[in-house]
Parts: structure tokens; sequence; C-alpha cells
């Protein structure tokens, strides 16, 4: 990622977005684990979200 986290919260929000794709890649070859992927894909989502709000909260700031 080319983003320069301003706080830790976002760093934080990076590195877990981060372990998440890494996990999601690894289990990309498994079969019969699409709800697992799902899941995680889910909550992908949530911590970008989470991030966004950071972003926008600091650029307020």
């Amino acid at each position: 990622m080319s983003y320069e986290p301003g706080s830790l919260e976002c760093r934080l929000l990076i590195e877990a977005k981060e372990n998440l794709l890494k996990a999601m890649k690894s289990l990309s070859n498994l079969q019969d684990i699409e709800p697992i992927k799902s899941q995680l894909f889910t909550i992908y989502n949530q911590l970008e979200e989470m991030h966004e709000l950071r972003r926008i909260k600091e650029l307020k700031s």
C-alpha cells in the first residue's frame, strides 16, 4: 500500500486489512472454504469502512 498512515489507529487498521488479504490469498485454492472466505471479505470491508472514517476524521483535524 502506498498510503502513509497518520495515526496509530490507521496503521493498525492497515495492518489488519493486509493480514486479512494474506489469509484470503492463502485460502484461495482450498475447496469448500467459500463461507470462511466470504466472512473474511466482510470483515475486510468493515475494517475498510472504519479506516475511511478515520481518514476523514484526520483530514478534518
